[in-house]
């Protein structure tokens, strides 16, 4: 046999291994994706099937490499109402980033140590239970880290403070226990644990001193120089125990020295017999250092089984008992509606407190609009809260039957990126709204700046990550709860703790058009071209009477011209999400597009962004 037809046989068996290889590499991403529909998508909202299996990059919420390596795994917003099944997305071994928040997911996080190239994992806004499983602390290459608003417990893992890559955090509107871990990553710029049960004094690192008490707020039993709390005296006996332990430590160490230094005097004799005494001691500290190594993988491994077979059992469970699980999960989101004489609560099980205590409350005037004033008021000394008093001369003679349906249903409003309506009052004349207190102002002073303050340009990144909160909100009231803002304006965006943009003041001007027959009725369609106006005034920093009847490439022009010192690639961005406030603001209603619409754009846009950003933007 010639040696060159046996080199072409080689060629051919080497080439033929590997398409074999891929193409079962290929099928077990497919297996992984529909095992992961099979227990996560109860409601079938996610359109992947057998028949199409040709083209999974193409495939909802998936990004590819060149390599058609799966990088990128983005299912949000999709109302998700399964289980995180095990042994599913976690053999996506080349995912950069993974985003299933917004859903309704439930059971335990499931073990995620294959992923080992994860920069960013955002599970929040969720219904998971259970613990942080131990191993997202071996996950080496992750920045960012997004639980908030699940129902997880137990402690945070001590080992997430040794991640030194992580520059996000949030844990926040869980049910953790125990301690805050030192977090002292140098890269820290997002950090949250508010809404918990944590304990004890807040870490005094360079890190975490970095952020305000606001990160650590509604955590009842924190104290520390970082949340403005003196720490009790059980605190000071407990360092005091710690001090004395340090001193028994160091008296036992001094001991254990003295021995050595006897031993080292009476072995100065010898040369031989010294070499001799340290070949043994140091082989003894090997073979110890060996078997504790063993003992803590060991250790390791035995969690991430247990870990493993109780997110299985927990599946098991899950499928037998779903629809019961879906009925209690609903009858824990129903608004709870508590009445105090002419004071109504929309409350999800928040404090409540009196129609007298509301009145005799310390108010300060913020402002007034086109339908009533607004102020911030303290409750009893303990509640901050914002109350809109409304115009009652401008309602049309609506009963107070009436305006009490009609605020029960803006009461059920949940939302991230919505303000909530806590409570509201009527009487013959008088008529209130509570809010929740947004600590962080409006929008349009973030823009305009204020009296004490002057505004400066805000970074392409914060203009998408606030125009996409909004996006969110406004899409929630479109499609989820059928409502029309009808009056949105950067005035009417508010900023949480986080500077999270929230939509408030939704649904009033439907109110002030009780029993009238007009054309300038509020439409979903004239929200659109209300939010294109905002997008062009967040771009901007510019009123919007500055930009009135200009053509789109005029517009195109006047957004860059406002920001001179602009480079290539916040030009290309600020491009693009002009083209969506271009497209919102078309004068002919039937051409804009959706709230659905504009956030696909949006989140397209910031696909682009972290891709070109190396896999990440924050």
């Amino acid at each position: 046999m010639k040696p060159s037809f046996i080199h072409t046989t080689t060629i051919l068996i080497i080439f033929s291994f590997y398409i074999t290889l891929t193409i079962a590499s290929s099928n077990d991403v497919v297996a992984s994706l529909l095992a992961f529909k099979s227990l996560a998508d109860q409601n079938n909202n996610l359109r992947y099937a057998l028949n199409n299996t040709s083209s999974v990059c193409k495939w909802q919420g998936v990004q590819c490499d060149d390599n058609h390596n799966i990088v990128r795994l983005v299912l949000e917003n999709l109302n998700l109402t399964g289980v995180f099944p095990p042994n599913t997305l976690t053999k996506l071994d080349q995912l950069r980033v993974l985003s299933l928040r917004n859903n309704s997911l439930t059971g335990p996080i499931p073990n995620l140590a294959r992923l080992v190239n994860l920069k960013a994992l955002f599970l929040d806004h969720n219904f998971f239970t259970g613990v942080i499983p131990l191993s997202i602390s071996s996950l080496h290459r992750l920045r960012t880290l997004d639980l908030s608003h699940n129902k997880l417990s137990g402690v945070i893992l001590v080992k997430l403070s040794y991640l030194d890559r992580l520059s996000y955090i949030r844990l926040d509107s869980n049910r953790f226990n125990g301690s805050i871990p030192p977090f002292n990553q140098s890269g820290l710029d997002i950090f949250n644990v508010s809404a918990n049960f944590l304990t004890g004094p807040v870490p005094v690192t360079r890190a975490l001193a970095r952020f305000g008490s606001e990160s650590f707020a509604n955590n009842s039993k924190l104290c520390g120089e970082i949340v403005h709390t003196q720490c009790g005296t059980n605190i000071s006996q407990g360092q005091s125990a710690r001090i004395e332990d340090m001193k028994g430590i160091s008296d036992s160490k001094w001991k254990r020295h003295k021995r050595i230094g006897l031993i080292v005097g009476f072995s100065i004799c010898s040369f031989l017999v010294i070499t001799l005494v340290l070949c043994v001691i140091m082989s003894i500290k090997l073979s110890k250092r060996k078997k504790q190594r063993k003992d803590v993988l060991t250790t390791l491994e035995l969690m991430e089984m247990a870990e493993a077979a109780d997110a299985a059992a927990e599946v098991m469970r899950m499928e037998k008992a779903n629809e019961l699980e879906l009925k209690v999960r609903k009858a824990n989101q129903d608004m709870e509606i508590k009445k105090s004489g002419n004071l109504v609560f929309c409350t999800d099980g928040s404090e409540v407190y009196t129609v007298d205590q509301l009145m005799r409350a310390s108010a300060e005037f913020l402002g007034s609009g086109t339908i009533g004033s607004t102020y911030k008021a303290v409750v009893d000394n303990r509640v901050l809260v914002c109350v809109k008093r409304l115009d009652a001369s401008r309602l049309g003679g609506m009963t107070n039957d009436e305006f009490e349906r009609y605020m029960e249903v803006v009461g059920r409003v949940r939302h991230p990126n919505v303000v909530k309506l806590g409570a509201y009052f009527h009487a013959k004349e008088e008529k209130l709204l509570v809010y929740d207190y947004q600590a962080n102002g409006s929008l349009f002073s973030l823009i305009h700046g204020t009296k004490s303050t002057r505004a400066k340009p805000l970074h392409w990144t914060s203009c998408l990550k606030i125009a996409e909160d909004v996006a969110q909100g406004l899409l929630y009231l479109h499609q989820s709860c059928n409502l029309v803002h009808g009056n949105l304006k950067s005035s009417n965006i508010l900023l949480g703790s986080d500077f999270e943009a929230r939509i408030s003041d939704y649904s009033l001007v439907n109110l002030f058009h009780h029993n009238t027959d007009t054309h300038n009725e509020p439409t979903t369609t004239s929200d659109v071209y209300s939010y294109g106006v905002v997008l062009l005034e967040l771009l901007t920093g510019k009123d919007a009477s500055e930009h009135h009847d200009l053509i789109p490439d005029d517009l195109t022009k006047w957004v860059k011209s406002t920001r001179v010192n602009s480079n290539g690639t916040e030009e290309k961005q600020l491009d693009t999400m002009t083209g969506v406030a271009i497209e919102c603001t078309i004068k002919l209603p039937e051409k804009r597009p959706n709230m659905l619409e504009v956030l696909k754009m949006l989140q397209e846009i910031k696909e682009v962004a972290i891709m070109e950003d190396g896999g990440l933007m924050t």
